[in-house]
């Protein structure tokens, strides 16, 4: 028996409400925001942003602040999951490890990865 269910990420960020939108628009789930606090569902479903004062952005791939956690979102097409979340802020470093995967950042930093497989 499990006990608990539907669990949430919670994301670390200088600005919740634009993280919120920034997934919200890649996974076209409903985006609600508040002072502090943002956050996007489905009916199963929760990512959360929380404000978090001298935030310090990730780095990838290098590991001075390290990533602390990264999102693996599902796509049929990298090339037009690409141009999608390039679209809507997200920034494409140059080291790119795999075939069948792309890391991209978030406009907080954050890694996140559009995959095929």
């Amino acid at each position: 028996m499990a006990i608990g269910r539907y669990p949430s990420v919670v994301l670390d960020c200088p600005d919740p409400g634009a993280l919120a939108s920034f997934y919200g628009a890649v996974l076209d789930w409903k985006v609600e925001s508040s002072d502090g606090w943002a956050e996007i569902r489905t009916e199963n479903a929760c990512i959360c942003f929380q404000q978090v004062e001298g935030y310090r952005r990730p780095e990838w791939p290098g590991q001075e602040v390290p990533q602390q956690f990264h999102i693996d979102i599902m796509v049929e097409d990298l090339d037009a999951g690409e141009a999608a979340v390039l679209q809507l802020g997200a920034t494409k470093p140059d080291h790119q490890p795999g075939t069948t995967f792309r890391v991209f950042l978030d406009p907080a930093g954050h890694p996140f990865c559009l995959c095929v497989d």
